[in-house]
């Protein structure tokens, strides 16, 4: 009540000044005296957070790039399509259009008289030397997918393919940021000479360039997008986006710049509550969300496809038995853990599968689905599971292993993000209780990330699932990337992260090797055969639990109609692109939905 009454003195507020700032009718019979000012630019207010100069800077392919990670980069930096979720289609950002021209060759056109930020034409080259830095940092384009990059002319791309692949789509048209040649050509063409000298990822040749292109320091951001950030606008709390005219994507959007808030959700969360952001996909407690309604601001809440999961060091023991892992699996109300951190966004993994529930029908039949153990809340199946393997409590209820080792552990969380943050503190009281001794420590987030793809912790929430509508994705995030076996990691650095090992016994399928399935699960282009991959992976990771999947995180989006409208009703197909995959919000600016509100 209070928090309404705030709102509504801050509405009379603004219409007053409005009132008073608004020029007077003329009287009748007599002309309007002319403006005296130019009309205010259209602003949209959004929030994420970055890192500011030095640390933070202009390479947006390595860690701290200004945006890097961010829905919003998309506008500076397009990929060629975004994916439309409901219908199957592509929107095109950098590209055009695509096709195959045969089973392992997809070209792309892109659109013609499109210049750069810096007046380069904007060409074919663009993308294989974007494709050639991708080359160097081995992604899982180049791990898995292409042999080569080629300009057929200067708006034509053929990606040329090792083998047929339906994911290859995804992960060339969609995950790969497009960047300038008059930036980053000099990269690619040192790459090229490596490749044509028969160097690749393992010599030392490779890793030294890498090395140096990992503290490679552009002037600026060369964009291609219809915005671009002011650099002199950037500081700790914000940094201004302003339209780019010259850019061939800026008629469709309808704001003439984005001003961005810094900061996780303690940051961001009292500039929603006074209207300074129109739009945030931070992960707000349910008080907090509370407030907002409370406020009148429209919730968007769509699925995010992944969420947070109990990560478990497999070199701590006893995390490497399964037994252990399932144990704790029955022992977790995981209703709870996502009520309490998201209130409705925060809905309880079913399936255990390492994929979204929300895709689970279009991937596993019901023979598989049956078979899947949905570990429903059970403390007393957790108990005969740790009892069987020799386990006692002592005095205080705290639970020995067979050797009469105490089971006491800390748990760790990024600290700045509010829906993670609760779900530990949870967590830990649930395992506690349980008589598995767990302390809650949070860890600033950037921090949290090094140490767990370090394997510098014992238990920790990190997120499981990939915002993809492939499972591929999902099972290469669970297993195949720095939070466990890093694609991209050679010798000395590779990351350990959970230190799970790929080539596993099982109950279900006997020797399975993870790695080698993840693959398969991607390659060729019969769905048939690849949703029998994804049903094995399925039961390999529903009985071996390489992270505990604790719920499935849909945003709580606040959306206030302040100085933005056109957001489509709840339900439109939209939002099944969710938060953060093929953003919504983005497809929403891109296609001129979203608008300034009406002065």
């Amino acid at each position: 009540m209070k928090s309404t009454k705030w709102f509504a003195l801050l509405m009379v507020l603004v219409m007053l000044v409005s009132a008073c700032a608004a020029p007077a009718a003329a009287p009748a019979g007599e002309a309007a005296a002319p403006a005296a000012e130019a009309p205010a630019a259209s602003e949209m207010h959004i929030a994420w957070p970055y890192t500011v100069p030095p640390a933070g800077h202009w390479n947006t392919f390595v860690t701290n790039g200004i945006f890097s990670g961010s829905p919003y980069q998309a506008l500076l930096e397009p990929p060629l399509f975004y994916y439309m979720w409901a219908d199957e289609s592509w929107l095109p950002m950098a590209g055009q259009s695509w096709e195959w021209v045969d089973d392992v060759t997809l070209r792309v056109v892109l659109p013609s008289g499109a210049v750069w930020s810096d007046g380069s034409a904007y060409s074919a080259q663009d993308v294989v030397d974007t494709f050639a830095i991708y080359r160097l940092l081995n992604t899982a384009p180049w791990a898995d997918h292409l042999t080569d990059v080629v300009a057929v002319d200067e708006t034509t791309v053929d990606f040329l393919l090792n083998g047929p692949s339906t994911v290859a789509p995804r992960r060339l048209l969609r995950d790969s940021s497009i960047h300038a040649s008059s930036v980053y050509g000099e990269w690619a063409a040192k790459v090229n000479e490596l490749v044509a000298a028969g160097k690749s990822v393992q010599d030392q040749e490779w890793k030294d360039l890498l090395a140096q292109f990992n503290e490679f320091r552009p002037d600026d951001m060369v964009v291609l997008g219809p915005y671009k950030i002011d650099q002199a606008s950037v500081t700790e709390s914000q940094l201004i986006l302003n339209k780019v005219p010259t850019s061939f994507m800026a008629e469709n959007v309808k704001f003439d710049r984005l001003v961005n808030y810094n900061g996780e959700t303690p940051v961001v969360t009292p500039l929603v509550l006074s209207g300074d952001v129109d739009y945030a996909t931070h992960g707000f407690p349910p008080a907090t969300e509370r407030e907002y309604i409370d406020l009148g601001y429209r919730i968007i809440r769509a699925p995010n496809y992944n969420g947070p999961a109990l990560y478990l060091n497999h070199k701590v023991a006893p995390f490497d038995q399964k037994e252990v892992r399932q144990a704790l699996a029955y022992a977790i109300d995981r209703n709870e853990n996502g009520v309490v951190s998201l209130a409705d966004s925060g809905r309880a993994v079913v399936h255990m599968a390492g994929f979204s529930d929300n895709l689970a029908a279009n991937w596993i039949d019901a023979e598989t689905a049956a078979k899947l153990n949905k570990y429903e809340f059970d403390r007393a199946k957790a108990e005969e599971i740790l009892l069987g393997l020799g386990w006692s409590r002592d005095s205080d209820n705290v639970w020995l292993d067979a050797d009469g080792n105490r089971m006491e552990f800390e748990l760790t969380a990024p600290a700045e993000f509010a829906d993670w943050s609760a779900a530990a503190e949870n967590l830990a009281q649930q395992l506690t209780d349980f008589g598995i001794k767990t302390a809650f420590r949070g860890v600033t987030y950037t921090q949290h990330d090094i140490d767990v793809q370090d394997g510098n912790f014992q238990m920790a929430i990190r997120a499981w699932g990939a915002g993809n509508p492939h499972p591929n994705f999902s099972f290469n995030f669970n297993l195949r990337t720095p939070y466990n076996q890093a694609i991209s990691g050679v010798g000395d650095t590779a990351k350990a992260g959970i230190s799970f090992p790929l080539v596993q016994q099982t109950d279900a399928l006997g020797e399975v090797d993870l790695g080698a399935l993840v693959v398969e699960s991607g390659a060729g282009s019969d769905l048939a055969a690849q949703k029998a991959v994804v049903s094995k992976l399925a039961l390999a990771y529903n009985e071996l639990l390489p992270q505990i999947p604790l719920w499935e995180r849909y945003g709580n989006n606040p959306a206030p109609a302040i100085r933005i409208t056109g957001w489509p009703e709840d339900g439109d197909p939209v939002y099944q692109n969710g938060t953060y995959n093929d953003p919504f919000v983005i497809v929403l600016m891109v296609t001129g939905q979203l608008q300034p509100v009406a002065n």
